[in-house]
């Protein structure tokens, strides 16, 4: 079903479609724009539709997004996985492709995630946190997202591909020559890192090829050694795989560590509080991920003519499910602006999807995300900002530079 659709859709062509213009989403931001836009779409058009971007809907409650989620057969993700459309080269999957097909790189990829391997990885995160962190302390003032959030998600993506220093060095410095054209929306920037990636993903393929690694261990190892009905999955569909794996991990941590930064900036008595009892650190992770979920939301495309919310979506036309509005939703979160770690009663944060396509590597992304204010806490006493914060556009949320002072 995927395949046919997306086919279609590249037949017919970007079609513009005559519908109301009910907000504006090509526009500079400040800091809480985004969150004060949703509030105000919740509240007087859940389902909305906006003419930039070559037009599309967004839906803004947490019950229509998680139905959205949950209907892979009437949403697919194989036409186009976010808004604006910024692919620029070959399918990755598992995002670009829709059940079943994705499923075996999900099948693949998923025990690599799971509990015992974190064991293994949170030592070695948490080192590299630190090891990136502990300079800046001396320095007094320093840029929380260029000089520290931009390197490690990279660092640590190397580490997880076992890929060899000199190549780790390479993909580090363009790594972040990548995640900083997709926040500046520099086509020709992103196309020319997408390729250097997708060098380097070959690069990995061919090593593992003439000496395989542990599957158990090794993200491409195990999409090698992985079987469909018996047969090797297709070669050009592991790269993109580990094409989609070396970056989806780099662009969330960025900005979401950037708000971290502002967050404990405006509220120094959070800061302090997780400084006094480290052990509510995993449960103040999980609050800011649902009060800056730093994608604003992936996006589907309906398979067929839907109502929502008394709006008709056409089939084929790209729909934004916005996870930062749905974990901002009072109907699912009392008091949603409020930063709160009784949330005991409440629904789980959509910050990595739920679904067939919930994130495969959010266990690397908490681990990553926790052990960064582990270190913030341990080695200083808290964060003042001191200069303007400028912020990334769709489909991300979050500052792209944020200069701090140490308290």
């Amino acid at each position: 079903m995927s395949r046919v659709i997306h086919d279609r859709r590249e037949a017919k062509g970007r079609e513009t479609f005559s519908r109301a213009h009910d907000f504006d989403a090509d526009v500079t931001e400040g800091f809480d724009d985004a969150h004060r836009l949703f509030d105000d779409l919740r509240e007087r058009c859940p389902v909305a539709h906006s003419n930039d971007f070559e037009g599309f809907w967004v839906l803004t409650r947490y019950a229509d997004i998680e139905a959205a989620m949950d209907d892979s057969s009437l949403f697919s993700t194989a036409v186009q996985n976010v808004v604006p459309r910024v692919a620029t080269t070959g399918r990755r999957p598992p995002l670009h492709l829709d059940p079943p097909e994705h499923t075996p790189y999900r099948r693949a990829i998923s025990p690599l995630f799971r509990r015992e391997r974190m064991e293994h990885w949170g030592p070695v995160v948490r080192g590299i946190a630190r090891r990136l962190f502990e300079p800046l302390v001396p320095q007094g003032e320093f840029d929380l997202c260029l000089d520290y959030s931009y390197h490690l998600p990279i660092h640590v993506l190397a580490e997880f591909f076992m890929i060899p220093d000199e190549t780790a060095q390479r993909v580090r410095a363009i790594g972040k020559e990548f995640n900083l054209a997709l926040q500046t929306k520099d086509v020709a920037a992103m196309q020319r890192t997408s390729l250097f990636l997708y060098e380097v993903a070959q690069g990995v393929i061919d090593e593992r090829k003439a000496r395989p690694l542990d599957p158990t261990v090794d993200p491409t190892s195990a999409l090698l050694a992985a079987r469909d009905n018996g047969e090797q999955l297709p070669e050009h569909l592991i790269l993109g795989t580990i094409r989609q794996l070396l970056v989806v991990g780099i662009i969330a941590p960025t900005t979401f560590l950037g708000s971290v930064g502002v967050h404990f900036s405006r509220h120094p008595e959070h800061f302090t509080m997780l400084k006094d009892d480290p052990s509510l650190i995993p449960a103040a992770t999980e609050e800011l991920l649902r009060l800056y979920t730093p994608y604003r939301g992936f996006a589907r495309t309906p398979t067929r003519e839907v109502d929502i919310g008394g709006r008709t979506i056409r089939e084929d036309e790209p729909v934004a499910l916005a996870f930062a509005a749905a974990n901002r939703d009072p109907e699912a979160f009392k008091d949603p602006a409020e930063f709160r770690l009784d949330r005991t009663d409440a629904p789980p944060h959509l910050a990595f999807g739920r679904g067939p396509h919930m994130c495969a590597g959010a266990p690397l992304a908490r681990l990553m995300l926790t052990a960064s204010i582990e270190v913030f806490t341990d080695l200083c006493d808290g964060f003042e900002l001191v200069g303007e914060t400028p912020m990334t556009t769709w489909p991300e949320y979050g500052p792209i530079s944020v200069p701090l002072r140490l308290r």
